[in-house]
């Protein structure tokens, strides 16, 4: 016998999740606030707060929330933050690229915090433009395949007439890719066919993809988790590429 009864497993679980969950919050919310913050209030006019405010939806944050958020970001009231955007880079096991996206109030605390997470979970820091050169801006709209009632050809007869580059098939998903500044016309063109998206972001795709095995791809997933930890840290892009069975073995 462990000495932990169920319950007590199951606790430790759902206060695991809700942990998980209260910083994904507060990282949507961010989001928020930066976007209404560079492009006012009215989501009509700022595509971004659009999509931001539609990730935040999408994932459950309180509409109350969410509107107060706006309000902050667009000074309609007090206690929005200056928030800057950071990229740091760095290295993972198997020269796996890495490149760590912050939002914060405080350029020292994240530099800080970002640097002890990599160093202690076997990664390495990297200068400057030594990482961010192989990997490109991109506007990526992912869309669940939603039990095969969309299937590739029925998205790529929506979507390349209003910009996109590519569709590729993830699995549960497609995802599409297009021009950051071609992101509102495909996300627009498929609310117009009817098709539900999970979310429109512009992401930091790699140029040239590292193959990893297991070993390597637990210590970078291990290391990943640890940075996305950081209430600082918006996003963590890789430039590494795991086969389905490695996958089915880390799951």
């Amino acid at each position: 016998m462990s000495g932990h009864s169920k319950w007590a497993t199951t606790k430790h679980k759902k206060a695991i999740i809700d942990s998980r969950r209260a910083k994904n919050f507060a990282k949507l919310i961010k989001a928020i606030e930066v976007s209404a913050r560079a492009g006012g209030a009215d989501v009509s006019g700022n595509p971004t707060l659009f999509d931001a405010i539609a990730k935040a939806k999408k994932n459950s944050v309180p509409a109350d929330n969410i509107d107060r958020a706006v309000k902050r970001g667009a000074g309609l009231e007090t206690g929005g933050k200056e928030w800057e955007t950071i990229m740091y880079e760095g290295y993972a096991a198997g020269g796996v690229a890495l490149l760590i996206e912050c939002l914060s109030d405080n350029r020292n605390r994240a530099a800080s915090e970002v640097r002890v997470a990599v160093t202690r979970n076997g990664g390495n820091m990297a200068d400057p433009g030594s990482v961010s050169y192989l990997f490109n801006r991109k506007g990526v709209v992912i869309v669940s395949k939603n039990k095969g009632q969309v299937t590739e050809d029925s998205l790529l007869e929506v979507v390349l007439d209003a910009g996109a580059e590519e569709v590729n098939d993830l699995g549960d998903s497609f995802e599409i890719v297009a021009q950051p500044s071609g992101l509102v016309a495909v996300r627009t063109s498929l609310q117009t066919a009817g098709i539900d998206y999970d979310s429109a972001d512009t992401s930091f795709l790699p140029s040239i993809s590292i193959p990893i095995d297991f070993d390597t791809a637990k210590k970078v997933f291990d290391l990943i988790e640890a940075i996305e930890e950081l209430d600082d840290v918006q996003n963590v892009y890789g430039n590494f590429d795991v086969s389905d069975e490695v996958m089915a073995s880390l799951s």
